[in-house]
């Protein structure tokens, strides 16, 4: 989503005389579109960095640095936290591991970083947060790991040292991260994160449909009730986000009724729902260019598309392209009414376990989240379409369970922009249906024996 913002920023810098090197995700997996930068610093920073500075010093700075070496990571520097302006962050993030033990055909995550853990060891974490102390930061840390628990083995290693320190500073951090669904199965695990103040996790579901799930090679989500797997995980005071996507191979007629009541069976309120898109180096991407489906330029930003929500197939479809759009269209436009939405706040908020929570907002930070309580009042409390929810939800929260308001208010607070957005990306969605229903060839099926490997027997499935 950032790409062509960041080539047009290296290209204003190039027009002012500037040297511009550019690295991170995207220019290690499409390096091509970035040649406007003069030095491309590829693959993991640890590895790549440091060759660059030592010819830079010497004068003779190539164009490329690439590496697929995987970095140590337990020996990476603390990052520069005094160079942030923590005012003007809801949170700051910190990476404790990389790579994910699973095999997702659509996730670029195990391509760049592999499939095996890489865990920074507790030393280095603890003094990354004492940095942090030391600078006056408090509040909310995102452990920006893409699966937290991909070593499950190394994170219960971890969270006992992380309790001692947060107990000997009193409380001053709570956390939030990533992990895959099989954290529910782990009673052991989810006591030990909610012991340290973790109170919320963004959790892939992509699809309620287990045929899908086979295809797409997301076995972690199989074999369980995705309900009360969620239900699990609110039981230790951690409520979900979690991510869907639509316009899988796999998927026999409309979806969109599925997720549907996925969404609102697990009262979870924020879903990130988007369309699937083909990215580089992904298995995915691999396949659709062997069976000549990926589109031209499938790795270029499209000029207008500022997200993956209004960016996505950019391949040829199995589905008629335009009947995904339909689905598409049907879950945004429901999910996020405000009632839909408000009701599943309610839902969460109300047995939402806080009553074991350590950390206490420090004073400044109860005025700021005073004073975007007053701001949510303004811009939800009194206006039609959402004041009878937002009060609704207030009362009976503060009512029934009056030790998770403040999360449940943080939930409420994201209808600001999850409303708004949605609304965008619908009429985008409608926009896109327009122009498909007046390009009948572009909503041709793919034919089905590409999909031949792609579908699981019947007997593999869960009945």
């Amino acid at each position: 989503p950032q790409q062509r913002d960041a080539v047009e920023i290296i290209h204003k810098a190039k027009m002012r005389g500037k040297t511009v090197m550019v690295g991170g995700s995207d220019a290690t997996s499409s390096p091509h579109v970035y040649q406007g930068a003069d030095h491309l610093i590829l693959g993991e920073a640890e590895v790549t960095l440091p060759r660059y500075f030592a010819d830079a010093k010497k004068g003779s700075a190539a164009k490329i640095y690439q590496d697929p070496e995987k970095a140590d990571v337990s020996k990476s520097p603390c990052p520069r936290f005094d160079l942030l302006k923590f005012h003007k962050y809801l949170h700051v993030g910190i990476q404790w591991c990389r790579g994910c033990p699973f095999n997702c055909e659509f996730c670029d995550i195990i391509e760049l970083f592999g499939r095996v853990p890489r865990a920074k060891t507790a030393p280095q974490m603890l003094k990354e947060l004492q940095t942090l102390y030391d600078l006056g930061y408090r509040g909310h840390i995102d452990l920006v790991d893409d699966n937290f628990i991909g070593n499950k083995k190394l994170v219960k290693q971890f969270l006992p040292h992380l309790k001692t320190w947060l107990e000997e500073r009193n409380w001053p951090f709570e956390f939030t991260t990533e992990a895959s669904i099989n954290l529910a199965d782990d009673e052991a695990l989810l006591q030990m994160m909610q012991d340290v103040g973790f109170f919320a996790v963004f959790v892939g579901i992509e699809s309620p449909d287990e045929t899908t799930l086979i295809a797409m090679q997301k076995r972690q989500n199989t074999h369980r009730s995705i309900v009360d797997s969620i239900q699990k995980i609110y039981k230790y005071g951690i409520f979900v986000n979690a991510g869907y996507i639509l316009g899988f191979d796999s998927e026999r007629g409309s979806v969109a009724r599925g997720i549907i009541e996925c969404i609102q069976a697990t009262s979870i309120p924020v879903n990130m729902a988007g369309l699937l898109a083909a990215l580089p180096t992904t298995q995915l991407t691999r396949r659709l260019i062997k069976e000549g489906r990926i589109h031209a330029d499938y790795e270029i930003q499209p000029e207008g598309e500022g997200d993956q929500c209004t960016g996505g197939l950019n391949f040829d479809t199995v589905r008629p392209r335009v009947d995904i759009l339909r689905d598409y269209l049907r879950v945004i436009e429901t999910i996020y009414t405000a009632e839909n939405y408000f009701d599943r706040v309610l839902s969460v908020g109300v047995r939402l376990d806080s009553t074991k929570r350590k950390f206490v907002p420090p004073l400044k930070l109860r005025l700021k989240e005073l004073k975007g309580f007053v701001r949510m009042i303004g811009k939800m409390g009194i206006q039609s379409v959402t004041r009878r929810h937002f009060w609704r939800v207030f009362f009976q929260a503060l009512i029934k369970n009056p030790a998770s308001i403040r999360y449940t208010m943080a939930l409420v607070a994201l209808y600001l922009h999850f409303g708004s957005f949605s609304r965008y990306v619908a009429q985008r969605t409608r926009e896109a249906i327009a122009r498909e229903a007046h390009s009948p060839s572009r909503t041709a099926s793919v034919p089905a024996k590409t999909l031949a490997h792609q579908t699981p027997e019947p007997a593999m499935l869960v009945g």
